[in-house]
């Protein structure tokens, strides 16, 4: 089966993998003055605009409410962009993984099906260090990392699945149609705001159930909830378990299906590339 050759090549190119997700990262700042700097103040800056935005020159959203533990909202942000900005990078970034690699492609020798990895691997870096960085900030507002802080080595693999499935249908799409980058870019300009990042679903007391639901259908959603759940609310992902069993399934069935079309297809690469 195609998910299965993929997984086969990713752990006996590990090494390769690395180095390759390395170089990806640093080639990303190559040329600037502060060099890979900008990979983590970016983000940084971002939270700090989210946050001045939404509790000062509009101050409805000040704090955030779920199983009646109040949070501050600059934390509670973080805790949403922290696994959003992961998510983002990597499949904006690992669409583009074939034509960013074209001379690798057209090698008959090489693994091309480690591409999308590279670009997963390579966003991991400024992740955990943001995902560092929240523990630290939540921890002066004595948000304390404890036995819960733990599930987040869950989520972010959950993330990882999730991504990579993605990831790997849209790489080879990609190939053939390259508006598709632009699509990729609009849709999750629309996600952001439909995961949700800067506003609490749990709020919505005028909003009918239903919407309420199809919001939660998204996979990203569990994805969020589980990193603020591990940060802020002290929450098992298996105390979810519908939710829970969603996720895995849905991402399994992306993770072939990807996996699969990146088969079908790259036969044709380097002839487009």
């Amino acid at each position: 089966m195609e998910f299965v050759d993929i997984i086969k090549d990713i752990f006996q190119n590990k090494a390769l993998v690395f180095n390759l997700a390395k170089n990806d990262f640093k080639q990303k700042f190559a040329g600037s003055y502060l060099g890979v700097i900008w990979a983590f103040v970016q983000p940084i800056v971002t939270v700090f605009v989210y946050w001045f935005v939404f509790t000062k020159a509009l101050p409805t959203g000040a704090s955030s409410m779920r199983n009646g533990i109040n949070v501050p909202y600059v934390v509670w942000l973080l805790g949403g962009l922290v696994p959003w900005f992961f998510f983002s990078e990597v499949v904006s970034s690992g669409t583009n993984a074939m034509i960013d690699y074209n001379y690798l492609v057209k090698k008959v020798v090489f693994k091309i099906d480690i591409l999308p990895v590279v670009k997963e691997f390579s966003s991991s870096f400024v992740h955990l260090f943001f995902l560092a960085f929240a523990i630290i900030f939540a921890s002066f507002y004595h948000y304390y990392p404890g036995i819960y802080t733990l599930q987040l080595v869950y989520y972010f693999f959950c993330m990882v699945m999730f991504s990579l499935g993605l990831i790997y249908a849209t790489s080879a799409v990609v190939v053939f149609f390259r508006d598709l980058s632009q699509v990729i870019n609009i849709l999750l300009q629309v996600l952001v705001w439909m995961t949700p990042i800067m506003w609490n679903v749990d709020n919505l007391t005028k909003v009918s159930p239903a919407i309420i639901f199809i919001l939660k259908l998204n996979p990203m959603y569990y994805i969020v909830q589980g990193y603020r759940d591990s940060l802020l609310y002290r929450v098992w992902f298996f105390e979810y378990p519908s939710l829970t069993i969603y996720f895995w399934v849905v991402t399994v069935l992306l993770f072939v299906l990807g996996t699969r079309i990146f088969k079908k297809l790259q036969v044709h690469f380097a002839d487009i590339l």
